[in-house]
């Protein structure tokens, strides 16, 4: 199993205390964070983009550029490039000059975006986000693929011999498709061949379930290798601590703050799948939702019950940023030193190891020793 720390960079305030962490405070701790992820020996770690609520990922590629100044190894990624609302000019230019700043250490996962208030924002009709993001999606693989491009679409003025610059760093880098809650974007992933990341983050399982067996049905269907046909799968938030009991109390406050922030944006479960928790209680996401809140030995079983499911081999997972800083820390520490080994012990994958041709050309993941967990 690969392992992957991914931020949004949510920062809304503390639903105890009212305060809010400011914004420079913010986003310096994504960039430690980034550090930490490498020396602890995460594959990967990935920013989100929104441009709207209480989140600060609006230039994700502006992050990614710092992270890629203050890194030498980890893969750096985006959860997800929100496509759909994008210039495929722009993305090409700025995701090149980020694949060129780390050596050709970027992959990225685009999708439509999971905020609906980013559409009238940035002037563009919510009614045709699929249509937006399967072309600017095959404007964006000619850009990256090919110079001198002549190009016409529905969504946006034709090209004549248009050349981005820079190129990426070696070639055209992966693309992975974020899946949430539509069959649309897991067809058009493997109508091209590309992984997937499932969010599953706020719905039950069978939710994501339905969407990974249609992804790798479509992939077969049309053909391409099954050893490209890559599985991600995110989370419902990480929290350790000794005991999975103390992992709920602790974790509590921070949970139900959550669900009610999404009930004042009028987020119901019954009408706004995919963007409300599913989950009213703390306890009833732990037992049966995507919640990696509990011991080190529960979240390395829950995991492994999910692989079980879904056949995953990508498991991104995200601190609350809430918690006091060094506690981020902690948790992510434990995490690297007691969840991790327990899972890639059960779980090998050739993804970004020196067999996945297809990797980022600036990086071959570490292949941990790892030692078989007694019966």
């Amino acid at each position: 199993m690969r392992f992957q720390l991914l931020d949004i960079v949510f920062n809304p305030p503390h639903p105890v205390t009212g305060e809010a962490v400011p914004a420079a405070d913010r986003l310096e701790r994504v960039v430690e964070h980034a550090v930490l992820a490498e020396e602890l020996g995460f594959d990967s770690f990935a920013v989100g983009e929104r441009h709207a609520g209480d989140v600060l990922s609006s230039a994700p590629t502006v992050i990614l550029g710092a992270v890629a100044a203050r890194t030498r190894r980890i893969l750096l990624s985006t959860g997800v490039t929100v496509l759909s609302l994008l210039d495929p000019i722009r993305v090409a230019e700025d995701l090149a000059t980020v694949d060129q700043l780390s050596r050709g250490r970027l992959e990225i996962v685009i999708g439509k975006g999971n905020e609906e208030l980013q559409y009238p924002l940035l002037g563009l009709d919510i009614a045709k986000q699929y249509e937006y993001l399967e072309e600017n999606y095959e404007l964006l693989r000619l850009l990256l693929s090919a110079e001198d491009v002549t190009w016409s679409g529905r969504h946006r003025h034709a090209l004549e011999h248009a050349t981005t610059l820079p190129r990426p760093f070696a070639g055209p880098f992966r693309v992975w498709h974020g899946s949430a809650t539509s069959e649309f974007a897991v067809d058009l992933a493997a109508r091209w061949g590309d992984p997937v990341v499932s969010a599953n983050a706020l719905q039950p399982r069978e939710s994501y379930q339905v969407l990974i067996d249609r992804y790798r049905e479509r992939y077969a269907a049309a053909g391409h290798d099954p050893a490209y046909g890559f599985v991600g799968a995110g989370s419902g938030g990480l929290f350790l601590a000794d005991t999975t009991e103390r992992a709920i109390e602790q974790y509590r406050a921070l949970y139900e703050g959550q669900v009610a922030r999404l009930r004042a944006r009028g987020y119901d479960p019954a009408t706004h799948v995919g963007k409300a928790l599913a989950f009213e209680t703390i306890e009833d996401a732990v037992e049966r939702g995507p919640a990696l809140v509990g011991s080190p030995e529960r979240v390395a079983e829950k995991i492994l019950d999910y692989h079980g499911s879904f056949g995953h081999v990508l498991q991104s997972v995200s601190v609350n940023h809430l918690l006091e800083p060094a506690h981020q820390e902690d948790v992510l520490r434990r995490f690297a030193a007691e969840v991790a080994p327990l899972v890639r012990a059960e779980v090998t994958t050739d993804l970004w190891g020196p067999r996945d041709a297809r990797r980022a050309a600036g990086f071959t993941a570490v292949d941990h020793a790892v030692t078989p967990v007694p019966a």
